[in-house]
Order: C-alpha cells, then sequence, then structure tokens
C-alpha cells in the first residue's frame, strides 16, 4: 500500500495539487518534502500533531521531511485564520522558540543519517535585499489574485497590514529555495494553508520549469467543526511542562464519542482493523476506546513510561484511590501559605481558573471541591488542616484535578 493510499485511509487528505502526478510519485519514487512551523510559541501544540504525524507516515514510506522552522517568517507572522494581526516577537524570542521546536521534533521523526533534516528559513529571509526580492520573486505575484486568496479575504473588513500581506511571497520563496538546495518537491500543510502552499507550487513551476505538489490536510476538529486542543486552561502543549502528561492523557481520555474514532486514526499508527473495532464500540465500551487513544497519544508524545504513570493515575482518581504521582501537582511554600489561603487565590496559584469571578461561577455551580468535599462558599479558607498525608486534592467539574503540597 502506497503512504498516498494511507494518508487517504485515516482521512488525512483534503486537498491535491496535481493528484495523479502525486500519486505516482509517492508510489514509485523517494521523494523530498516538507512541512513549516512558524515559532510563534516556545512550544508544539495538538494542532501541529496531525502534521506530524503525516510527516512520520511519510517517513515510514521512505520519503525525506524537511521540518521547516519559520526564524524568518515567524518575524512577520501568518494572518491566515487570524483576526487580528499576531503579536510581534523579538529575534531572541523567535530563536528561542525555533530552538524548543527542534528538541520536540527530534523525539517524533527521524533525523539520523540524512533520513530528515531540519532547516530554518531565517537563513536566507533575514539577510534578503527587498528589492531583488521583489524584482526576482514578486513579479510572479498577482496583487488581485493574491486578494482573491481566502487568507487574506477574511481579514479585509478588519484590515490586512502590509507586513502580512508579504507572507505568501515568503513562503513561496521558502518552497522554492528547498527546492534548489534539497530538489524538495512537495509542501505538506494544514487546510488552512492552501492559498500559501498553492502560491509555492506555482513560483516554481513558472521560474524552474519543473513539478511542484501541494497537499494539505483536514485540520483537527471535533465532530461539531470546533478546533480541537482547546482546553479551559488554553491551548494543550506538547511540552510536558505546559501541559501534563496526565493533563494530556485526560485531555485524549475525555474527548467526545463521535471522535475516538477519527483520533485513532490520525494521531496514532494502530491498523486501521483495529481503529475501525474501537471505534465501533457502543455505550459504556466507548470509554475502553478512549483509553486506548489516551494512552497511544501520551506514548507517541512523552513514551511509553509516561503514558503508563499518567493510566494509572487516571485509574487510581477514578477508583477512589486518588494515588499516582503524575497528577499535576503545586508546591506553595510555607512562609506563602501562612495561616491558610482562601479558595479562590489557591485556585489561581494552580492556574485551575483564569480569574476569580470564574472561581466563583464554579463554586456556585458547585464545580469545586477540596479533598471530594464540595466548597459552596467563596470564603472558604484552605488551612494546615486540610492536608491529608501532605497534601490537599482539588477536583475542578468532573475531570480535572490537581494536589497541593506545601514545599
Amino acid at each position: 500500500m502506497s503512504v498516498f493510499d494511507v494518508l487517504k485511509e485515516r482521512r488525512f487528505i483534503e486537498q491535491l495539487t496535481h493528484e495523479e502526478e502525486i500519486k505516482n510519485a509517492l508510489a514509485n519514487d523517494k521523494i523530498t518534502f516538507y512541512i513549516g512551523f512558524d515559532p510563534t510559541a516556545d512550544s508544539l501544540h495538538v494542532g501541529h500533531f496531525l502534521t506530524i504525524m503525516a510527516m512520520a507516515h511519510m517517513q515510514r514510506a521512505g520519503h525525506r521531511p524537511i521540518a521547516l522552522m519559520g526564524g524568518g517568517t515567524g518575524m512577520i507572522g501568518d494572518p491566515t485564520g487570524k483576526t487580528d494581526m499576531r503579536k510581534m516577537l523579538t529575534i531572541e524570542q523567535i530563536d528561542h522558540n525555533v530552538n524548543c521546536f527542534k528538541k520536540q521534533l527530534s523525539s517524533l521523526i527521524d533525523f539520523s543519517d540524512d533520513k530528515a533534516l531540519i532547516v530554518n528559513n531565517a537563513d536566507w529571509i533575514r539577510n534578503l535585499n527587498y528589492i531583488d526580492f521583489l524584482r526576482e520573486i514578486g513579479v510572479h505575484f498577482s496583487v488581485n489574485h493574491m486578494l482573491a486568496a481566502e487568507c487574506f479575504k477574511s481579514r479585509m473588513e478588519k484590515g490586512l497590514s502590509f507586513l502580512e500581506f508579504n507572507y505568501m511571497l515568503m513562503q513561496a520563496n521558502d518552497f522554492l529555495e528547498l527546492n534548489k538546495k534539497y530538489n524538495c518537491i512537495m509542501q505538506l500543510g494544514g487546510n488552512d494553508q492552501w492559498s500559501n502552499i498553492i502560491a509555492g507550487v506555482e513560483l516554481i513551476r513558472k521560474t524552474q520549469s519543473k513539478p511542484a505538489y501541494g497537499m494539505t490536510f483536514s485540520l483537527l476538529t471535533t465532530s461539531e467543526g470546533k478546533k480541537m486542543g482547546k482546553t479551559e486552561g488554553g491551548a494543550v502543549w506538547l511540552d510536558p511542562e505546559k501541559t501534563t502528561p496526565y493533563e494530556f492523557y485526560q485531555y485524549w481520555r475525555n474527548v467526545d464519542d463521535k471522535d475516538v474514532e477519527k483520533c485513532l486514526a490520525l494521531l496514532t499508527f494502530l491498523p486501521m482493523d483495529e481503529v475501525r473495532r474501537l471505534g465501533a464500540l457502543e455505550g459504556s465500551d466507548i470509554n475502553n476506546a478512549k483509553e486506548v487513544l489516551a494512552y497511544e497519544v501520551t506514548k507517541i508524545i512523552h513514551g511509553q513510561q509516561e503514558a503508563e504513570k499518567a493510566q494509572e493515575a487516571a485509574k487510581a482518581l477514578f477508583g477512589g484511590a486518588a494515588e499516582g504521582g503524575s497528577i499535576p501537582t503545586t508546591e506553595i511554600k510555607p512562609d506563602e501559605f501562612g495561616e491558610g489561603i482562601d479558595i479562590l487565590t489557591l485556585l489561581t496559584k494552580c492556574s485551575l481558573i483564569a480569574s476569580r469571578s470564574e472561581g466563583r461561577r464554579l463554586i456556585q455551580q458547585n464545580g469545586i471541591k477540596l479533598n471530594d468535599a464540595k466548597i459552596d462558599s467563596f470564603d472558604y479558607f484552605v488551612t494546615k488542616n486540610d492536608f491529608i498525608d501532605g497534601k490537599i486534592k482539588l477536583q475542578k467539574g468532573k475531570k480535572i484535578f490537581h494536589h497541593v503540597k506545601l514545599a
């Protein structure tokens, strides 16, 4: 089975520039392809994970991935899917984020013996001569055509800066640079990148008279069409310091029943027969499929040991034992704790609420527990008497657990 058929069966593929040519190239050649990662934060998140899985499937089939770090394009910011201009980052922030991305990708893709490359577009963008760039690259782009692209159309009402308007040209030029240096002939990305990918494909075909292709993937969304990877606390990150392995596991353990089969297909390497079997489970049995999903995805990102710890912690909690060392824990210094601390301040320190008003609302709705007892007062004062075996167990809603210890 060609990797094209694998990606199709697992429902990765959304759009293709030249379907028959792509099928033929993936079945009969070993190609070099790339996926771009703009370093807008110091960690990759769940949205990136889907494209990384596609990259891994391609590599397993013998094709060579290039992970392109956006050390140059990150200085502009991609307007795609954004209602406002991205926050401008300093060069130091961008370089730090690039290094974080490299470290995370190295545990997911095999970069040994030239099997994959990490390249940074800062190498050619930061020293660009703008006049030369306009004469060599800009001349091939029609402003009318660009404004018709979905990534720009959605921004026209609120305003599109000229800075961001350059982004499509920069990304197209990235593809051209990789084509010249590494014979990279295909760009992969999320479906929101379609306009940018087409721009690069057309630029290579015009200027080099060579084949170039684009493929986009479905964005990771729920059955209701909402983007996955968001929680009340923010994004679900791949960095264990930002989203602990236990929180990561719990996110996948709690996906909607309708999304289980899709997530198993896209985010694990389980055979599709097993994916379909698990996805077909009904009633309480679907929880078994969710546990498999949570374990497999956590194992890929954080390793088998952390996946097992997260699984044990979840089972212990839901079994009433409340053991398991990988439950998120906040340590508070004794002098900071003093004689005690009010519940809203404690919830804030543990990052369980974004504001005191959110905490009040949750308490009103019986959504906060301390050591399995519901908190019914905004003024509840937590003291050292609340510690059991050196810790306090906080619970937010039905699914979020947290431990507090004195440092």
